[in-house]
């Protein structure tokens, strides 16, 4: 097309007439040449100036068509004609030989990166060796350490990309061209880049790469797919806030940081378009689109004259991958009282689908203005843009039908929005309240691993595949500080005194988080079932035991956490909505709390004020780990493998030990099997435990961070926790018979409380949390092998977790027995001397103590235990012989069962005491029945005919299966 501006536009000079695409006799040259002889400064690159058939003759393509082509013969006719030079943009082609320079020699200084140079293998320049990076793994894009520009004597190349970036962006593409074209030609030539000839034909490559250029100037054959050479910063000195973009912004070069709430899917995007004039055939190649489908202005036959009918011919033109992602102000950044910022962010090319929903990342690159096409989707007159008719009226009839409202003033409804067009996606690692900040240290060998690049560790990898591949990502000296964990003594107990250390105290709470942070194994059954590996931990407590604060530590802890609150969530708030896409109209998925924060932690406060209905709706990501929706046409099922950490307060305000755990909080039962663990924290006084913990917030208070040491550090935390999590522990033979006797031992515990008498029943599923927990143990140690010693602990743990509940004591004194007691002076008060307490199953308390007015009472455990000898001696005698049991021999049998728990005479004798008020008390709670042997007895001789003839048996209201 050049060659056509230069054949209209005659000029003596033959410098001119060859910079137009003439050779010096004035003959066109050929298509391919013509291609080759493009000199415009914006040849590629994002979009800024339209790359079509016009944009050779800079300014605008409009005013340049019209004049050049619409008038020319009256313009050859005017004598003060003159041919006006094309204007190069002198600053840009200097920056483009700075840069190339600068890639070209640039050392990696291996004091600064902490590595050694790991590009020594191929070259001890660095981005020579990223470059030969590029053919070994088939790559199209190149990183550019900022720091590295900054370290520069002079700061000028530095200054000009960041404050002129999207101005100079087609000159630095330009020299990465050069120098993959020098170093690499033959990758060069396979994805041959539009328009990339003429800017070797006219960069500061020696005269050999020109010559390579001639032979590169056609097209290839995937020209529909080829990669776009591009370049990506990164380690920018500041990072921005999406609250903080302002229009001065728009064209440099800016980090932000942000959280990624949608993503769209991968779509292409035309680049570079090639177009057929439907009027005279003639080709139009290379017309950059900017930020919209762009057509060219004019064909370029002097004769046609088209601006219309234009055929996009798929084949030669270039697509590029696009993705828009839709980021949100990090919550740590929102000031009081504001509602959440968001913006679009564009990503072509190698960087699409780095960022996923949920994750806090660096986007760096600079902000654009686009057209605000949700606008257009209004109800209403559509604005668009129409041609100005002159003094025609308005409307059909005379004197036009006036302005209709506002929607009639066309283009002033028409607005713009501003947009981040990215260059490089990184995580961001930093923790809420920090500063967000960029520390990355590329290693040319393998630069994407070292930049956080890679995909996320496949769960099904083998644990030394995960395990290289995570310590890719580190410096030599956090490998040095790792192993040095690692291989220290009593690391458990050590994590979990350095894990939040601003809560004093809660030890057993603290071991819970850390497995919950280290997890379990994930398991794929040959069928395709899928055993969950994360663990949910419900913390319930008194007021004021610093539940949320738990909650709050791990949210800032772990980057893909999420923390919600239980009465302002709903049930698709949770899981997933669907919503109308206010751009094409489609109904999509917008994720919920528990899909952000797949492979994290989801920590959901105020459990128990949640409904109940809203409660249903995480049974299935809490046990199956995905979300099934079924809405607006949609039918998917959705993953959220997510661990769950809860935190409820009891039912009336404080924890009621003698009531069950489901009593106290308002949970159904389905939903309280589904969590591994459940912490129980009572606010209880203890002078001891009082006085340290006021010592310890009033430091806080006065000395703040200095108040605090723990033994490692949050970074430190983090970089062990991503590599013990690598492992998959197997359990050991010892171990495994070791887990059935521990589950048996919970089932007999939960048969012999009755029911309701632990906190919660014992099923299978506390058997996985067994299972896991001791997985996540052997994790936290960095082994590969669960031994009996890991199994213990995790069963300790599930213990703890699972509280006994306090009944009040019993009494087992009749009236006529208290009486008698008082007459006595008091006999009954040697019932709950220590021996006896001694002699206890369970010895916490004495098991039967006097009290006020003569009363004896013993412990409820101690009082069942009792019940549940006797009423099963008596059920076995009525089934076999059909009648009851006396009095004394009922009495006789259970002194013979305790036999061994009896060390002298005397206990034996108030044991005998004790049983026979116990026999008393189950008559008169009618579990057992007393029958007379020989009709009735002389009142004189009760007393003594009583315990010779009563016979007991079971009341017909006794309810034995509970018993």
């Amino acid at each position: 097309m050049s060659s056509v501006v230069g054949g209209l536009l005659r000029s003596d000079n033959p410098d001119l007439d060859f910079a137009a695409g003439r050779r010096p006799n004035g003959t066109p040259t050929s298509r391919n040449g013509r291609n080759r002889q493009r000199s415009s400064p914006r040849p590629y690159g994002p979009p800024s100036e339209s790359n079509g058939a016009l944009s050779d003759a800079e300014g605008f393509p409009d005013d340049e068509v019209v004049g050049i082509r619409g008038t020319d013969r009256n313009r050859r006719q005017d004598p003060m004609r003159r041919e006006v030079p094309k204007v190069a943009d002198q600053v840009g082609e200097k920056v483009a030989e700075e840069f190339e320079n600068f890639m070209e020699n640039y050392v990696e200084d291996i004091t600064l990166s902490g590595a050694p140079p790991s590009s020594a293998i191929t070259s001890d320049k660095y981005y020579i060796a990223q470059v030969h990076g590029l053919r070994i793994y088939t790559l199209s894009t190149l990183y550019v350490d900022f720091q590295h520009l900054m370290s520069l004597p002079n700061n000028t190349l530095a200054n000009a990309i960041a404050n002129d970036y999207y101005r100079y962006l087609p000159f630095l593409t330009r020299a990465l061209h050069n120098l993959i074209a020098k170093h690499e030609p033959r990758y060069f030539k396979e994805h041959r880049q539009p328009a990339s000839a003429s800017s070797q034909a006219g960069s500061s490559v020696a005269g050999n790469a020109t010559s390579q250029a001639e032979s590169m100037g056609g097209k290839t054959t995937n020209q529909q797919t080829d990669k776009l050479f591009a370049l990506a910063f990164y380690n920018l000195p500041l990072i921005s806030r999406v609250r903080q973009l302002r229009t001065a912004s728009i064209g440099k070069l800016l980090s932000i940081s942000g959280t990624v709430t949608r993503t769209s899917e991968v779509r292409p995007e035309l680049y570079l378009a090639t177009f057929n004039c439907e009027a005279c055939r003639s080709v139009i190649p290379n017309v950059e689109q900017t930020f919209r489908y762009t057509e060219p202005t004019q064909c370029p036959n002097a004769t046609c004259g088209n601006r219309q009918g234009w055929r996009l011919d798929i084949r030669q033109s270039t697509f590029v991958d696009w993705q828009k992602v839709r980021i949100q102000e990090n919550s740590s950044e929102i000031p009081t009282g504001s509602m959440p910022r968001t913006m679009d962010v564009i990503l072509r090319g190698e960087i699409v689908d780095r960022a996923k929903a949920g994750e806090k990342c660096v986007f760096t690159g600079t902000l654009i203005v686009v057209p605000d096409v949700s606008q257009l989707g209004l109800p209403g007159v559509r604005p668009e843009a129409t041609r100005d008719n002159g003094n025609a009226p308005r409307g059909g009839d005379a004197g036009g039908s006036g302005v209709t409202g506002l929607k009639a003033l066309g283009v002033r409804d028409l607005t713009y929005r501003m947009a981040f067009l990215a260059c490089m996606v990184t995580p961001d690692t930093s923790t809420p309240g920090q500063a967000a900040n960029q520390q990355l240290n590329g290693q040319a060998g393998n630069i994407l691993a070292s930049l956080n690049q890679t995909a996320t560790i496949d769960p099904h990898d083998t644990g030394d595949q995960a395990q290289d591949a995570y310590l890719q990502s580190l410096t030599t000296a956090e490998i040095d500080d790792l192993k040095q964990m690692v291989h220290s003594d009593h690391i458990y107990s050590r994590l979990v005194n350095s894990l939040a250390p601003m809560v004093y105290g809660h030890e057993i709470v603290k071991k819970g988080l850390l497995l919950q942070l280290m997890g379990g194994v994930t398991k794929v059954t040959p069928e395709g079932m899928q055993l969950r590996g994360d663990i949910n931990i419900c913390i319930v407590g008194d007021p004021s035991t610093s539940k949320s604060q738990f909650l709050k530590y791990i949210c800032s802890f772990l980057p893909r956490a999420v923390y919600t609150s239980g009465k302002a969530s709903s049930a698709a708030g949770l899981t997933a909505a669907v919503v109308k896409d206010e751009e094409t109209g489609d109904f999509t998925i917008e994720a919920g709390a528990l899909m952000l924060a797949d492979n994290g932690i989801c920590a959901i406060d105020e459990f128990d004020k949640m409904d109940i209905a809203d409660q249903v709706a995480i049974h299935e990501a809490m046990e199956q780990q995905t979300i099934s929706i079924a809405k607006a046409g949609i039918q998917a099922t959705l993953n959220a493998r997510t661990s769950i950490l809860a935190a409820a307060n009891p039912v009336g305000g404080r924890y009621n030990r003698k009531t069950t755990l489901r009593a106290n909080i308002n949970m159904s039962a389905p939903i309280m099997s589904r969590f591994d663990l459940f912490f129980v924290i009572l606010d209880e006084c203890n002078e001891a435990t009082d006085r340290h913990l006021a010592e310890h917030i009033v430091g806080i208070h006065r000395l703040r961070d200095d108040a605090v040491r723990p033994e490692f550090s949050t970074e430190q935390l983090q970089r062990y926790i991503r590599f013990a999590r690598t492992f998959k522990p197997e359990f050991s033979d010892e171990a495994k018979a070791l887990l059935v006797q521990k589950y048996r031992e919970l089932r007999n515990d939960d048969a012999q409380g009755g029911v309701g008498r632990n906190s919660y029943r014992i099923t299978v599923r506390q058997l996985e949390s067994l299972i896991r927990l001791s997985e996540a143990i052997a994790k936290a140690n960095c082994v590969e092998d669960v031994t009996p010693a890991f199994v213990r602990e995790a069963f300790n743990l599930l213990r703890q977790s699972i509280i006994s509940v306090e009944k009040d004591d019993v009494e087992v004194d009749d009236e006529e027995d208290v009486d008698g007691d008082v007459a006595d002076g008091g006999n009954a008060g040697r019932d709950g001397d220590s021996p006896m307490a001694e002699a206890d199953s369970e010895p916490r308390e004495p098991s039967a103590q006097p009290q006020q007015g003569g009363r004896t009472k013993i412990t409820y455990d101690k009082y069942m235990a009792i019940l549940n000898l006797l009423v099963r001696r008596v059920n076995d005698e009525e089934t076999s012989t059909g009648e009851g049991v006396e009095h004394e021999d009922l009495v006789v049998w259970y002194l013979e069962q305790k036999e061994e728990e009896f060390g002298s005479q005397e206990e034996v004798e108030r044991e005998r005491e004790l049983v026979g008020k116990v026999v008393r008390r189950m008559v008169k709670d009618n579990i057992l029945m007393q029958i007379r042997g020989e009709g009735l007895v002389d009142e004189g001789d009760a007393d003594a005919a009583e315990g010779e003839k009563r016979v007991y048996v079971l009341h017909p209201n006794c309810a034995v299966e509970e018993m």
